[in-house]
């Protein structure tokens, strides 16, 4: 077990580190659809470009639409790292950012599927 830095100990605070949140790993196909650890959907936005390694849907689009964070230190292929215009990392697949979606309430609701005709479940 290492130690705790005194400060953190001093103030009776302790830092968890685990790479166990590694993006990439915890996304799995539910239903034929690609889904979070917790069985949520995850989608596209047709706005954005794949490849370009930027997300069209920040502010209160990001708050309708919140992206699916990268916290571990590294994804594979077919997944890649967007940085939003927040500085904050956003997982991609194959090129396109990863969105969940505030209204899906339970695990495999897919409630934004077709939404204005731009937002879309990954389902390859």
């Amino acid at each position: 077990m290492k130690a705790i830095h005194p400060v953190f100990a001093a103030l009776g605070v302790a830092l968890v580190l685990s790479s166990a949140s590694a993006p990439a790993q915890t996304l799995k196909k539910v239903d034929g659809v690609l889904a979070d650890a917790a069985g949520m959907t995850v989608y596209t936005f047709d706005k954005d470009k794949a490849g370009s390694g930027k997300s069209a849907c920040n502010g209160e689009c990001a708050k309708m639409w919140p992206p699916v964070p990268v916290t571990g230190d590294s994804v594979t292929s077919p997944y890649s790292v967007v940085t939003r215009d927040d500085g904050a990392k956003q997982l991609a697949y194959k090129g396109k950012p990863l969105y969940l979606f505030a209204k899906d309430a339970k695990p495999g609701e897919r409630k934004g599927d077709k939404m204005k005709d731009v937002w879309h479940v990954v389902t390859d």
